[in-house]
């Protein structure tokens, strides 16, 4: 099997929520958006510098309080950009691990994780 993108599903439950965290607090952009119809649940995807995740109101899309590990290049440079961001729900934090890594740990609305980090 040739190596390909990996892209996680999260599972969300408020689209205004997810839409004002994803677009409005981390800088992704709305790609694309699916729904059967006005009652039914909606599945999108988001993207950044690369990385496309897909947000999923289904019920069986995945399990709320997932984690992802995102390597970047610039983890303060991203944590600067987010706390300057009027965002009530989050106030992020640069960690130097003892495994020689700079980490940037935010929740989501729905418990998910996001990790984003650098090698030292």
């Amino acid at each position: 099997m040739p190596p390909g993108s990996v892209v996680p599903v999260l599972r969300i439950f408020d689209l205004p929520k997810a839409l004002e965290f994803y677009l409005g607090f981390l800088g992704f952009k709305e790609d694309w958006r699916h729904q059967f119809g006005p009652d039914f649940p909606v599945y999108l995807q988001v993207s950044r510098d690369g990385l496309a995740l897909h947000l999923s109101e289904h019920h069986g899309d995945g399990s709320p309080g997932a984690k992802l590990r995102i390597e970047i290049a610039d983890v303060a440079g991203t944590c600067a950009a987010l706390e300057a961001k009027p965002y009530r729900y989050a106030r992020p934090a640069v960690e130097t691990t003892e495994w020689k890594t700079r980490e940037l740990a935010i929740k989501d609305p729905f418990g998910n994780q996001l990790v984003f980090w650098e090698r030292c």
